[in-house]
């Protein structure tokens, strides 16, 4: 039987392009004053994910009340012509949504930060006391049954029969009941019910359900008007409940590594931080990070997961060091730009979730059942699966996209800011067009044509030009490739060396070169990953040595260009990572081609065992000159300990490739039982409360009206008690459901919830 796609192709070649679609809500304006609009941006999935990562591939798109632009191609393909010539056609089809939390909830009709019900992507949850359960606890751990976007639509059609009846609260409850709820539905559900009571305003004597009958009937009618297009579309293959995979921006960097920096650094007081910051990171900034703890963005949680565990060992209880040392692996693995092995990575993915998830829920089980980012961590086992590599769905290309919507609202006159806003992309999406030689249809007569030569070839010439429009040109560069040593000032040659007069001399294989050779010195070599291997870098390499070729850890010491033409490892029991260490403190030098080198990689000084402290003094460098001022580093001690950083995220794939490597239940029911009794304890104490405060408002609405009096402490005191969380690490923890850190820093001197007994279940 031929292929359908035949008809509508039309004897012309039929491509199908896969979109991602990204909404978001932006302020227009550039200080604190919020001015909102609605965005939308796509990028095409089919070009290769090092192009997605450019502001150039970045598009923006007006949204629509219906999903007409996208099914429409599905019928009627939209016809191109390539770069060959020919004519071609295309259909579009939605790949993802990858989008903030709150938007990937909105989109897909639910909301999921309401703690009374069900999570979004799964039938999981239930009221407080229900969660609170083993049964309910253990639950959150797991991935649940999924929703489909026909239940979605199903529970919205029981909500808009029953606005019909002109009863909010019959709506309210099946909304708390199933945690289905769509904004844009929600509209006309209120509508119904303000139209059920003007009716029935109007006509007191016509029964009700008359009037339900006819407005149930008019919803019919007018049924595209109702349910938001994500849930109507008829284009195969996107189901909003499914297709808005876990986002890494905002569920980890601003999900699980916030939650833990809040944790570490709110109980340490102002003094303490100062200590603290001595760590000698100046490209980190340690004393920013410090001195704006509470204000963090991602660029610098992301440098926390995957350093802090090395500067913190020792300042924080252990619960928090291994929170921190699960974070940081799984962080890692989600940074992975490729999978080799699927099996592997997800064997592997699955114990890094379940070690945080185990971690977190013993420092403060109440967050596991408040955070719903905790729980969204057991998807993405199969978001991976159905996306590949997560960092290919990462939204900060769109985040930073804003910025170039932002200065088109500035330089609008805001007569009409959409409008211009919309034109100014516009303009921009068609320049992009015709610099890189795209086709269009002349409107005079019918055919095929695009800018000239000159205009073609401009940014090309114009590096600048590739910046104003989001290009990144890549660098063409070789596996074995090497940058000499420039030239020295008033010389016409490059200084040369003999072998036998670097430290090649002392390797093992210096046997098999000539000692009188001569060669020139290096900055950098091109490894086989395509890294710039400087001097003292650290690397993996093929052993020129051993007949098997095996991989060989070390530091480069020099990098010669020929003028014509194994350590020890284990895993540290306390950082679980890797540690390099030399053999009988013996220095092994070995001589590496350019071509043996596979990647680079990131070594830590193992300063715990070496006992490094901050005992230098030295000058604060500020505008490129000393200062007056002075600041503390550390000094590192002679110990050739070195830990490899396996939550770094460069190379994080082929790192685990060279190094190749359960929940339990009971412990979720202890957590839960603990739960239980922080609950009891917080009700207890608001039953003996509540008669009290009844009898003080009382005794304030019988005294006559003079100068109102200061409240009791003792109020106060109880009254906040009430309003925060129920445990008491958790009222160092509260913070905002949104995604911006509270800016309070005091200190927490309450104690954890954590049973030292239990120290091995991490895996």
């Amino acid at each position: 039987m031929p292929n359908p796609k035949r008809v509508i192709a039309a004897g012309r070649p039929l491509y199908s392009s896969f979109v991602n679609y990204f909404g978001d809500d932006v302020s227009g304006n550039r200080t604190k004053s919020w001015n909102k609009h609605w965005n939308a941006y796509m990028t095409h999935v089919n070009l290769p994910r090092q192009l997605l990562q450019q502001e150039f591939h970045t598009h923006f798109v007006s949204t629509s009340r219906t999903p007409a632009a996208v099914e429409v191609t599905h019928t009627e393909p939209v016809e191109v012509q390539d770069e060959s010539g020919s004519a071609t056609r295309f259909c579009l089809y939605v790949n993802a949504g990858p989008s903030d939390n709150p938007m990937q909830s909105e989109i897909s009709g639910q909301y999921w930060w309401q703690r009374e019900l069900p999570l979004s992507q799964m039938r999981v949850g239930g009221t407080q006391a229900e969660k609170a359960t083993n049964e309910g606890y253990h639950a959150i751990f797991e991935a649940g049954e999924p929703r489909t976007k026909e239940y979605i639509l199903e529970e919205l059609e029981k909500q808009v029969k029953l606005g019909c009846s002109g009863v909010a609260k019959h709506v309210k409850n099946s909304q708390t009941e199933t945690g289905v709820k769509d904004a844009y539905t929600q509209f006309w559900i209120d509508d119904l019910i303000s139209r059920f009571k003007r009716m029935k305003k109007d006509e007191p004597n016509r029964p009700a359900e008359q009037i339900q009958a006819e407005l149930i009937e008019w919803t019919i009618a007018n049924r595209d008007k109702i349910y938001g297009p994500f849930l109507t579309t008829k284009a195969p293959g996107f189901d909003p409940t499914r297709d808005t995979p876990v986002e890494i921006l905002h569920t980890i960097l601003l999900g699980i590594v916030k939650y833990i920096w809040h944790i570490t650094h709110t109980p340490w007081s102002p003094e303490y931080k100062k200590h603290t910051a001595c760590v000698s990171i100046h490209a980190i900034r340690s004393s920013y990070i410090m001195q704006y703890a509470g204000s963090l963005v991602g660029r610098q949680l992301k440098t926390l997961a995957q350093t802090n565990i090395f500067h913190i060992h020792g300042l924080v209880p252990d619960n928090e060091f291994q929170a921190w040392k699960a974070a940081g692996e799984l962080s890692a693995l989600l940074w992975f730009p490729e999978i080799r092995n699927l099996a592997e990575y997800r064997r592997d993915l699955r114990v890094a979730v379940g070690n945080v998830l185990d971690i977190f829920a013993t420092i403060d089980p109440s967050k596991i059942v408040s955070k719903v980012k905790y729980h969204l961590l057991v998807h993405i086992d199969e978001d991976v699966v159905e996306f590949g590599p997560l960092i290919g769905l990462a939204t900060e290309l769109f985040e930073s996209f804003n910025g170039v919507f932002r200065y088109c609202s500035i330089l609008s006159n805001h007569l009409a800011p959409s409008r211009d806003i919309a034109i100014q992309l516009a303009d921009q999406e068609g320049l992009k067009h015709r610099l890189t030689g795209g086709w269009w249809l002349s409107g005079s007569d019918g055919r095929w044509e695009r800018s000239g030569r000159g205009v073609r070839e401009f940014m090309v010439d114009h590096p600048i030009l590739q910046r104003l429009v989001g290009w990144a040109n890549k660098k063409l560069v070789r596996h074995g490739d090497i940058k000499l040593m420039a030239l020295k000032r008033g010389c016409k040659e490059r200084e040369t060396c003999t072998l036998q007069s670097t430290t090649a001399a002392r390797a093992s294989n210096y046997g098999l070169y000539t000692p009188e050779s001569m060669w020139r010195r290096c900055i950098y070599v091109i490894s086989e990953s395509l890294d710039e291997c400087l001097v003292n870098s650290w690397v993996f390499a093929r052993s020129s040595v051993a007949e098997d070729s095996s991989s060989i850890s070390g530091r480069i010491s020099d990098i010669l260009a020929d003028t014509t033409g194994g350590l020890g490892c284990f895993r540290d029991e306390v950082y679980g990572m890797p540690v390099l260490v030399r053999r009988h403190s013996e220095v092994e030098f070995s001589i590496v081609p350019a071509k043996n080198i596979k990647f680079k990689f990131n070594v830590q000084h193992d300063c715990r065992s070496a006992k490094c402290d901050a005992a230098g003094v030295r000058l604060r460098i500020q505008e490129r000159v000393e200062s007056d001022q002075v600041e503390n580093y550390i000094i590192h001690k002679s110990l050739d300990r070195f830990l490899i950083n396996t939550h770094a995220f460069h190379n994080a794939h082929l790192l685990r490739a060279t190094l190749p490597q359960n929940l339990r239940r009971a412990k979720h029911d202890e957590l839960a039982a603990q739960l239980r009794e922080n609950e009891d304890t917080h009700d207890d104490d608001d039953t003996e409360e509540r008669p009290r405060k009844k009898k003080r408002v009382a005794a304030r609405r019988r005294a006559p009206n003079t100068v109102p009096s200061a409240p009791e402490p003792s109020m106060v005191a109880n009254r906040g008690r009430r309003v925060i969380t129920q445990t008491a690490k958790a009222r160092a923890t509260l913070e905002l459901e949104s995604d911006e850190e509270p800016s309070s820093d005091e200190p927490d001197d309450s104690d954890v919830l954590y049973d030292g007994s239990d120290d091995n279940y991490l895996d």
